[in-house]
């Protein structure tokens, strides 16, 4: 090597197979552990308010510039390792015909739920034409990023089926669980078909440039361990095979997951990814070898004092020290709340304290 290169470990990532945030997913040497946040791109910055005013949530998932703009911005503001890619676990469904709405304040409303055997006609197949705007958004996505990778997304079929079952947002999932429990022959078909327009939805995206892909599972912390093992695990495992030959890192999220984590792991995930309530240190034991850990600082510890965020990052950090991958994260998503520059801070904190 001459005296004018520069060592590969300390080039600045030409491609996102390169960069901290990839390498980690991959558990690989990384010059630091990457950040980046769950809802990082939305209601907690004010240059999201200004472009989206007068637009509808799923109307704004349609517009790929408007997309573009939106996922950039955190990117822009905060110098997180990865960008997300900015849309709505229903708006595949909506793009196949189901009637549903994001209502302000509420979250997706289903105009009829689903609730027999006749309700499952209106899961067609997703096709790559019903979400031409993805392909156009993230092809001028990645045209911008250059070496920071977009991560794209999808929610797994058991959180969508109980939207669809209960008709929008639920604490009890008395319906879903209702399905589950006294039809499951039903359950199971509806899942399945979920995981078929799931998995399509996420072909479209790493077809169009996306480097990884995650899997929301939010509302699967309501199930017991046997219950998510037998009526949920196949579905989500089915999603995860049919990404598997593109290589892309696999990401799978939940909220309350914690007696989950194993089971979510070998549904097919590279990386699990772990809220505040349990130590990376113990999910690692959970999950067992072989996966990198995504998480997980409570979201609302940014609402604290700038010396407390720091104290509880490092304790973050501690936990991860023997992890074979890490990537930092939030342990749920941003609160709409959150000052931006509170997020700004973080990431550099991390960015720092893990400098290699």
């Amino acid at each position: 090597m001459s005296a004018n290169e520069t060592p590969a470990s300390h080039r600045p990532p030409t491609a996102p197979y390169d960069s901290a945030f990839l390498r980690a997913c991959r558990r690989e040497p990384v010059p630091h552990t990457p950040v980046w946040f769950m809802r990082q791109a939305g209601r907690s910055l004010p240059e999201y308010r200004k472009v989206r005013e007068g637009i509808g949530m799923l109307e704004s998932c349609t517009r790929p510039e408007l997309v573009t703009e939106i996922t950039l911005q955190p990117v822009r503001r905060h110098g997180v390792d990865a960008a997300i890619y900015y849309s709505d676990i229903v708006v595949p469904l909506k793009a196949i015909g189901v009637d549903l709405d994001i209502k302000p304040g509420v979250g997706p409303v289903v105009e009829r739920p689903f609730r027999t055997r006749e309700d499952l006609a209106r899961l067609r197949d997703l096709t790559p034409e019903d979400v031409s705007y993805v392909t156009e958004a993230i092809g001028l996505l990645t045209s911008e990023l250059g070496g920071t990778p977009l991560i794209g997304f999808a929610g797994a079929p058991f959180t969508l089926a109980s939207y669809l079952v209960e008709g929008g947002p639920s604490r009890t999932y008395e319906n879903a669980k209702a399905m589950m429990y006294g039809d499951p022959g039903l359950w199971a078909d509806l899942l399945d078909r979920l995981a078929a327009i799931t998995g399509a939805f996420l072909k479209v995206q790493i077809e169009a440039g996306a480097s990884a892909v995650q899997l929301f599972d939010s509302w699967a912390g309501a199930l017991s361990p046997a219950d998510y093992r037998r009526s949920v695990l196949p579905a989500s495992a089915k999603v995860f095979e049919a990404v598997a030959g593109y290589g892309v890192p696999r990401l799978h999220f939940g909220v309350g997951t914690g007696e989950l984590l194993g089971l979510m792991g070998e549904a097919g995930a590279d990386v699990v990814g772990v809220d505040w309530r349990v130590p990376l240190d113990e999910a690692a034991r959970r999950v067992g070898p072989g996966k990198a850990l995504q998480g997980n600082l409570d979201p609302t510890v940014l609402f604290a004092p700038r010396e407390a965020v720091e104290a509880k990052t490092r304790e973050v950090l501690k936990s991860a020290a023997g992890l074979e991958g890490h990537v930092f994260n939030l342990g749920h998503g941003v609160m709409p709340s959150t000052d931006p520059d509170a997020l700004t801070r973080l990431v550099d904190h991390v960015h720092t304290q893990t400098a290699r």
